[in-house]
């Protein structure tokens, strides 16, 4: 069951209490029978396991940039150097 927690507008009363989601709000502070307000606080969560960290994803891109490079060959980015062309030997000289 979930924990809620309750403030009253008139004596300034806070508590915490377990409720079922089905049950209703109380309305009504034990203390002073003012009227009670709920209080929303910051939810405390936990990340775990791979995929939820920037180095667990930059991890696993290394790998798979590394396995894509090792099975084919990038384009160039500049168009490479033509080596000098050299003449083809004549036909019909010996070497």
């Amino acid at each position: 069951m979930p924990t809620y927690s309750y403030r009253c507008t008139a004596c300034d009363t806070a508590f915490d209490i377990h409720q079922a989601f089905t049950e209703d709000s109380l309305t009504v502070c034990p203390t002073c029978g003012g009227a009670l307000r709920k209080v929303f606080s910051a939810v405390g969560v936990t990340f775990s396991g791979s995929g939820f960290y920037s180095s667990d994803n930059r991890a696993s891109e290394k790998k798979s940039s590394a396995s894509k490079t090792s099975t084919s060959t990038p384009a160039p980015s500049t168009p490479a150097a033509t080596p000098a062309a050299t003449p083809a030997p004549a036909a019909g000289s010996a070497s």
